[in-house]
Protein backbone atom coordinates (compact mmCIF):
# COMPACT_ATOMS: atom_id res chain seq x y z
CA UNK A 1 0.00 0.00 0.00
CA UNK A 2 1.60 3.34 -1.17
CA UNK A 3 0.61 6.05 1.36
CA UNK A 4 1.33 9.72 0.81
CA UNK A 5 2.66 11.94 2.90
CA UNK A 6 2.19 15.45 3.50
CA UNK A 7 5.43 18.08 2.44
CA UNK A 8 3.53 21.38 3.52
CA UNK A 9 -0.26 21.92 4.39
CA UNK A 10 0.20 25.48 2.23
CA UNK A 11 -3.65 25.65 1.74
CA UNK A 12 -3.30 26.07 -2.42
CA UNK A 13 -6.18 27.91 -3.46
CA UNK A 14 -5.12 25.80 -6.66
CA UNK A 15 -2.55 24.34 -6.26
CA UNK A 16 -0.99 23.21 -10.10
CA UNK A 17 2.14 22.33 -12.39
CA UNK A 18 4.26 20.56 -10.09
CA UNK A 19 7.81 20.32 -11.97
CA UNK A 20 11.10 18.99 -10.91
CA UNK A 21 13.87 21.87 -11.53
CA UNK A 22 17.01 20.49 -12.69
CA UNK A 23 18.95 23.69 -12.32
CA UNK A 24 18.71 24.01 -8.69
CA UNK A 25 17.66 20.63 -7.47
CA UNK A 26 13.92 21.86 -6.02
CA UNK A 27 10.81 21.41 -6.80
CA UNK A 28 8.50 23.95 -7.95
CA UNK A 29 4.57 24.63 -8.09
CA UNK A 30 2.22 27.08 -8.60
CA UNK A 31 -0.94 28.35 -6.74
CA UNK A 32 -2.92 29.66 -9.97
CA UNK A 33 -5.19 31.98 -8.80
CA UNK A 34 -2.66 34.45 -6.00
CA UNK A 35 -0.28 33.95 -8.76
CA UNK A 36 2.66 31.91 -6.55
CA UNK A 37 5.53 30.09 -7.82
CA UNK A 38 6.22 27.80 -4.95
CA UNK A 39 9.78 25.88 -4.96
CA UNK A 40 10.76 23.48 -1.97
CA UNK A 41 13.79 22.08 -1.26
CA UNK A 42 13.83 18.55 -0.36
CA UNK A 43 18.19 18.75 1.22
CA UNK A 44 16.52 21.05 3.75
CA UNK A 45 12.58 21.07 3.79
CA UNK A 46 12.58 24.89 2.89
CA UNK A 47 9.99 26.39 0.82
CA UNK A 48 10.09 29.85 -0.70
CA UNK A 49 7.85 32.11 -2.45
CA UNK A 50 9.87 32.67 -6.39
CA UNK A 51 7.56 34.75 -7.55
CA UNK A 52 3.94 36.48 -6.03
CA UNK A 53 1.94 38.55 -8.89
CA UNK A 54 -0.63 37.83 -10.85
CA UNK A 55 -2.81 34.70 -12.45
CA UNK A 56 -0.62 31.89 -13.63
CA UNK A 57 -2.68 29.09 -15.28
CA UNK A 58 0.43 27.26 -16.38
CA UNK A 59 4.31 27.90 -16.69
CA UNK A 60 7.91 25.94 -17.98
CA UNK A 61 11.63 26.25 -16.67
CA UNK A 62 13.40 27.47 -19.84
CA UNK A 63 16.65 25.75 -20.70
CA UNK A 64 18.16 28.83 -19.46
CA UNK A 65 16.47 28.57 -16.04
CA UNK A 66 13.90 31.52 -16.15
CA UNK A 67 10.32 30.54 -15.90
CA UNK A 68 7.79 30.72 -19.08
CA UNK A 69 4.01 32.23 -17.51
CA UNK A 70 1.44 31.20 -19.22
CA UNK A 71 -1.50 34.01 -18.06
CA UNK A 72 -4.97 35.31 -18.20
CA UNK A 73 -6.30 36.72 -21.91
CA UNK A 74 -3.42 34.60 -23.74
CA UNK A 75 -0.65 36.79 -21.48
CA UNK A 76 2.60 35.18 -22.15
CA UNK A 77 5.87 36.72 -19.92
CA UNK A 78 9.19 35.73 -19.34
CA UNK A 79 10.73 35.61 -15.83
CA UNK A 80 14.28 36.20 -15.71
CA UNK A 81 16.25 37.74 -13.11
CA UNK A 82 13.68 38.59 -11.24
CA UNK A 83 12.60 41.14 -14.05
CA UNK A 84 8.87 40.20 -15.86
CA UNK A 85 9.36 40.13 -19.92
CA UNK A 86 6.39 40.75 -21.49
CA UNK A 87 6.19 37.83 -25.02
CA UNK A 88 2.69 37.85 -26.04
CA UNK A 89 0.02 40.35 -24.27
CA UNK A 90 -3.29 38.67 -25.76
CA UNK A 91 -5.31 36.33 -27.43
CA UNK A 92 -8.38 36.91 -29.24
CA UNK A 93 -10.13 34.01 -28.22
CA UNK A 94 -9.47 34.01 -24.77
CA UNK A 95 -11.25 37.11 -23.61
CA UNK A 96 -12.38 36.42 -19.97
CA UNK A 97 -10.30 33.21 -20.10
CA UNK A 98 -6.71 32.13 -18.97
CA UNK A 99 -4.49 29.39 -20.29
CA UNK A 100 -4.31 26.42 -17.87
CA UNK A 101 -1.73 23.69 -17.92
CA UNK A 102 1.01 23.35 -20.44
CA UNK A 103 3.93 20.97 -21.40
CA UNK A 104 7.27 21.40 -23.45
CA UNK A 105 8.62 19.65 -25.85
CA UNK A 106 11.22 17.70 -26.79
CA UNK A 107 11.78 20.63 -29.28
CA UNK A 108 11.20 23.28 -26.69
CA UNK A 109 7.79 24.33 -28.12
CA UNK A 110 5.13 24.52 -25.50
CA UNK A 111 1.61 22.99 -26.08
CA UNK A 112 -0.72 24.93 -24.02
CA UNK A 113 -4.31 24.68 -23.38
CA UNK A 114 -6.85 27.22 -21.74
CA UNK A 115 -9.74 27.16 -19.27
CA UNK A 116 -13.34 27.60 -21.39
CA UNK A 117 -14.27 31.19 -21.86
CA UNK A 118 -18.11 32.72 -21.80
CA UNK A 119 -19.44 30.27 -23.89
CA UNK A 120 -17.91 27.51 -23.11
CA UNK A 121 -15.08 27.25 -25.28
CA UNK A 122 -11.55 26.47 -24.32
CA UNK A 123 -8.49 25.30 -26.97
CA UNK A 124 -5.23 23.92 -26.76
CA UNK A 125 -2.28 26.22 -28.43
CA UNK A 126 1.24 25.53 -29.46
CA UNK A 127 4.06 28.29 -28.57
CA UNK A 128 6.57 27.68 -31.39
CA UNK A 129 10.43 28.70 -29.84
CA UNK A 130 10.35 31.81 -32.36
CA UNK A 131 7.01 33.51 -29.87
CA UNK A 132 4.94 32.18 -32.72
CA UNK A 133 1.52 30.86 -31.39
CA UNK A 134 -0.49 28.63 -33.01
CA UNK A 135 -3.99 27.03 -32.53
CA UNK A 136 -3.84 23.56 -32.57
CA UNK A 137 -7.60 21.85 -31.29
CA UNK A 138 -10.37 24.32 -30.76
CA UNK A 139 -13.17 21.79 -30.12
CA UNK A 140 -12.35 21.46 -26.34
CA UNK A 141 -14.26 21.94 -23.05
CA UNK A 142 -11.46 22.68 -20.22
CA UNK A 143 -8.15 21.98 -21.49
CA UNK A 144 -5.87 19.99 -19.05
CA UNK A 145 -2.73 17.65 -18.26
CA UNK A 146 -0.26 17.24 -20.92
CA UNK A 147 2.07 14.05 -21.01
CA UNK A 148 4.76 12.17 -24.04
CA UNK A 149 5.10 8.78 -23.99
CA UNK A 150 8.78 7.79 -23.06
CA UNK A 151 9.47 7.11 -27.10
CA UNK A 152 8.29 11.04 -27.58
CA UNK A 153 6.18 9.72 -30.86
CA UNK A 154 3.40 10.25 -29.03
CA UNK A 155 1.36 13.20 -26.61
CA UNK A 156 -1.24 12.34 -23.90
CA UNK A 157 -4.23 15.22 -23.81
CA UNK A 158 -6.58 15.87 -21.07
CA UNK A 159 -10.04 17.29 -21.49
CA UNK A 160 -11.09 17.79 -17.96
CA UNK A 161 -15.15 18.38 -18.56
CA UNK A 162 -15.70 15.92 -21.49
CA UNK A 163 -14.11 13.12 -18.99
CA UNK A 164 -11.50 11.71 -21.29
CA UNK A 165 -7.84 11.52 -21.99
CA UNK A 166 -6.70 11.52 -25.75
CA UNK A 167 -3.61 10.35 -27.28
CA UNK A 168 -2.05 11.85 -30.55
CA UNK A 169 0.75 10.87 -32.57
CA UNK A 170 3.40 13.76 -32.20
CA UNK A 171 6.08 14.85 -35.38
CA UNK A 172 9.26 16.61 -33.24
CA UNK A 173 9.77 18.40 -36.65
CA UNK A 174 7.22 20.42 -36.86
CA UNK A 175 5.26 19.92 -33.70
CA UNK A 176 2.32 18.63 -35.55
CA UNK A 177 -0.42 16.37 -33.82
CA UNK A 178 -2.38 13.47 -35.89
CA UNK A 179 -4.24 10.88 -35.41
CA UNK A 180 -6.53 11.64 -32.28
CA UNK A 181 -7.82 8.89 -30.03
CA UNK A 182 -9.58 8.11 -27.10
CA UNK A 183 -7.08 6.46 -24.16
CA UNK A 184 -9.54 6.76 -21.17
CA UNK A 185 -13.03 7.69 -20.30
CA UNK A 186 -13.82 8.74 -16.48
CA UNK A 187 -17.18 7.82 -16.21
CA UNK A 188 -17.64 8.55 -12.66
CA UNK A 189 -20.46 11.57 -12.27
CA UNK A 190 -18.65 14.83 -10.67
CA UNK A 191 -15.17 13.39 -11.10
CA UNK A 192 -12.77 15.06 -13.48
CA UNK A 193 -8.90 14.09 -14.93
CA UNK A 194 -6.76 17.02 -14.42
CA UNK A 195 -2.86 16.57 -14.64
CA UNK A 196 -1.04 14.02 -15.48
CA UNK A 197 2.69 12.80 -15.97
CA UNK A 198 4.38 9.36 -18.08
CA UNK A 199 6.46 7.00 -16.18
CA UNK A 200 9.67 5.47 -17.76
CA UNK A 201 7.61 2.08 -18.40
CA UNK A 202 4.95 4.41 -20.69
CA UNK A 203 2.38 4.35 -17.39
CA UNK A 204 0.01 7.17 -17.41
CA UNK A 205 -0.52 8.48 -13.90
CA UNK A 206 -3.74 10.71 -13.95
CA UNK A 207 -4.52 13.15 -10.91
CA UNK A 208 -8.58 13.51 -10.00
CA UNK A 209 -10.56 16.47 -9.29
CA UNK A 210 -12.90 15.77 -7.01
CA UNK A 211 -11.62 12.27 -6.82
CA UNK A 212 -9.11 12.21 -3.65
CA UNK A 213 -6.76 10.32 -5.86
CA UNK A 214 -4.16 9.61 -9.05
CA UNK A 215 -4.58 6.73 -10.69
CA UNK A 216 -1.62 4.82 -12.84
CA UNK A 217 -2.54 3.41 -16.40
CA UNK A 218 -0.80 0.89 -18.63
CA UNK A 219 -0.15 2.26 -22.19
CA UNK A 220 -2.86 0.70 -23.31
CA UNK A 221 -5.35 1.95 -20.90
CA UNK A 222 -6.00 -0.35 -18.27
CA UNK A 223 -5.89 0.77 -14.76
CA UNK A 224 -3.04 -0.96 -12.60
CA UNK A 225 -3.05 1.25 -9.60
CA UNK A 226 -5.07 3.55 -7.10
CA UNK A 227 -3.28 5.66 -4.86
CA UNK A 228 -5.85 7.68 -2.18
CA UNK A 229 -5.58 10.82 -0.95
CA UNK A 230 -6.81 12.48 2.17
CA UNK A 231 -9.08 15.49 0.24
CA UNK A 232 -10.90 14.95 -2.75
CA UNK A 233 -9.65 17.98 -5.39
CA UNK A 234 -6.21 16.57 -6.55
CA UNK A 235 -4.65 18.36 -9.47
CA UNK A 236 -1.32 17.22 -10.48
CA UNK A 237 2.08 15.47 -10.09
CA UNK A 238 5.45 14.81 -10.95
CA UNK A 239 8.18 12.53 -10.57
CA UNK A 240 11.69 14.42 -9.21
CA UNK A 241 14.77 13.95 -7.07
CA UNK A 242 17.91 12.51 -8.34
CA UNK A 243 16.43 9.03 -9.79
CA UNK A 244 13.43 10.37 -10.27
CA UNK A 245 11.56 7.99 -7.98
CA UNK A 246 9.89 10.80 -5.63
CA UNK A 247 6.22 11.62 -7.15
CA UNK A 248 4.91 15.35 -6.28
CA UNK A 249 1.15 15.55 -5.79
CA UNK A 250 -0.73 19.22 -5.65
CA UNK A 251 -4.15 19.57 -4.65
CA UNK A 252 -6.67 22.49 -4.04
CA UNK A 253 -8.92 24.31 -2.09
CA UNK A 254 -10.89 25.15 -4.62
CA UNK A 255 -12.06 28.53 -6.04
CA UNK A 256 -14.79 30.53 -4.14
CA UNK A 257 -17.81 28.81 -4.31
CA UNK A 258 -16.32 25.36 -4.17
CA UNK A 259 -13.80 25.51 -1.84
CA UNK A 260 -12.94 22.24 0.15
CA UNK A 261 -13.65 22.52 3.87
CA UNK A 262 -11.02 19.51 4.24
CA UNK A 263 -8.07 19.90 6.88
CA UNK A 264 -5.64 18.67 4.19
CA UNK A 265 -7.10 20.47 1.12
CA UNK A 266 -4.55 22.57 -0.96
CA UNK A 267 -1.59 20.59 0.44
CA UNK A 268 1.61 19.27 -1.08
CA UNK A 269 1.78 15.38 -0.80
CA UNK A 270 4.46 13.38 -1.79
CA UNK A 271 5.41 9.24 -2.19
CA UNK A 272 9.07 9.25 -1.25
CA UNK A 273 10.86 6.59 -3.13
CA UNK A 274 7.96 5.68 -4.65
CA UNK A 275 9.19 2.26 -6.63
CA UNK A 276 8.74 4.07 -9.73
CA UNK A 277 11.21 6.10 -12.11
CA UNK A 278 9.86 9.06 -14.27
CA UNK A 279 11.16 11.05 -16.76
CA UNK A 280 12.75 14.19 -16.34
CA UNK A 281 10.08 16.67 -18.28
CA UNK A 282 11.32 19.28 -21.24
CA UNK A 283 12.53 22.62 -20.67
CA UNK A 284 11.24 25.28 -23.15
CA UNK A 285 13.49 27.55 -25.77
CA UNK A 286 11.24 30.36 -26.31
CA UNK A 287 12.85 33.47 -27.57
CA UNK A 288 15.76 32.92 -25.23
Amino acid sequence: MIKPEIVHNIKSEVGECPLWNKFDKKLYWVDILPGIIYCYNPRNGFIEKVYDGDVIGGYTIQEDGSLLFFMEEGAIKLWRNNELITLNEKVPELKGARFNDVIADPAGRVFCGTMPDEAGNAYLFRLDTDGSLKLVLKDVRLANGLGFTPDKKQLYFTDSKKGEIYIFDYNKEDGSLSNQKVFIKVEEQGIEPDGLTVDSDGYVWSARWNGGCVKRYSPIGEEVLSVSLPTKKITSLTFAGEGYQDIYITSAIGEKGDQSKENEAGSLFYLKSSGFVGLPENNSKVCI
